[in-house]
């Protein structure tokens, strides 16, 4: 195929973009991400784990209580998109639960 002639998909090649932007060490502010800022994410938290067999499992009802592998107090895992990105403490706003983060976890 000749660089002038479309393939088979109907396309034709195309110049590798230029190097007029900023380079991948230049500064970068809030806007560089405007593409990205309605793509939506899932956050999830964290609060324990239970290890439950199903004979209990199936004996549960409204109001049974689970006991979790945390304490009052132990952090949270702030995780997004199931990635592990953070972690934080519960906090009461307007009567409602949220998170703080007190850690970012740097990905490896």
């Amino acid at each position: 195929m000749t660089p002038d002639a479309p393939d088979e998909l109907g396309l034709e090649e195309m110049a590798a973009p230029g190097r007029d932007g900023p380079t991948p060490t230049g500064d970068r502010s809030a806007a560089d991400l405007e593409a990205v800022f309605d793509v939506p994410v899932r956050i999830s938290v964290v609060l324990g784990r239970a290890k439950v067999p199903v004979a209990s499992l199936l004996k549960m009802d409204v109001g049974t209580v689970v006991e979790l592998d945390r304490q009052v107090g132990e952090a949270v895992e702030i995780y997004v998109n199931d990635r592990l990105v953070a972690r934080g403490e519960i906090v009461l706003v307007d009567s409602r639960l949220g998170v703080t983060m007190t850690e970012i976890i740097k990905a490896t």
